[in-house]
């Protein structure tokens, strides 16, 4: 009885995300214009591939609250998203074919989803990495980081 107990409390006390699958990621936004969570870490050894899923919880439209999950490196972050501003909605507000686009998203509103999947070896261990929504105005606030670890 002792030891049910104790293996009990034991799985209690272990984190839960030691049981997720760290290569398939659930990445949540809202109409609070946020990602939850706001920073992520792949061990390159263990995912060859990673899958975001990325779902809207909140009720407003994709053309008034829409958002998507766009990564790229830190250095062009910002100007990949300023420069989608005007391919539009339809484009989901990235230009066409931008290298500086590793891997993204579709625009969602509430209730949808949409999940993208990438290949780590193109990228580095350690590499400055930033994902964020590409939705106009949205880049400010909605961003964040993107780390590989070995």
């Amino acid at each position: 009885m002792k030891f049910l107990y104790c293996s009990c409390l034991l799985l209690i006390l272990i984190p839960s995300n030691v049981y997720a699958d760290s290569c398939n990621i659930e990445v949540k936004v809202g109409d609070n214009m946020n990602f939850v969570p706001t920073a992520l870490e792949v061990s390159a050894t263990a995912c060859k591939t990673v899958t975001i899923n990325l779902t809207h919880t909140g009720s407003f439209p994709r053309n008034a609250m829409g958002h998507n999950w766009v990564l790229s490196t830190t250095e062009n972050a910002q100007a990949t998203a300023q420069d989608g501003w005007s391919a539009g909605l339809e484009n989901q507000y990235l230009k066409s074919g931008d290298p500086r686009v590793i891997a993204s998203t579709k625009i969602i509103g509430g209730g949808e989803s949409d999940s993208v999947s990438f290949n780590l070896s193109d990228l580095n261990v350690g590499g400055d990495y930033t994902f964020f929504c590409s939705f106009v105005g949205h880049f400010a606030m909605m961003k964040g980081k993107f780390t590989i670890i070995e």
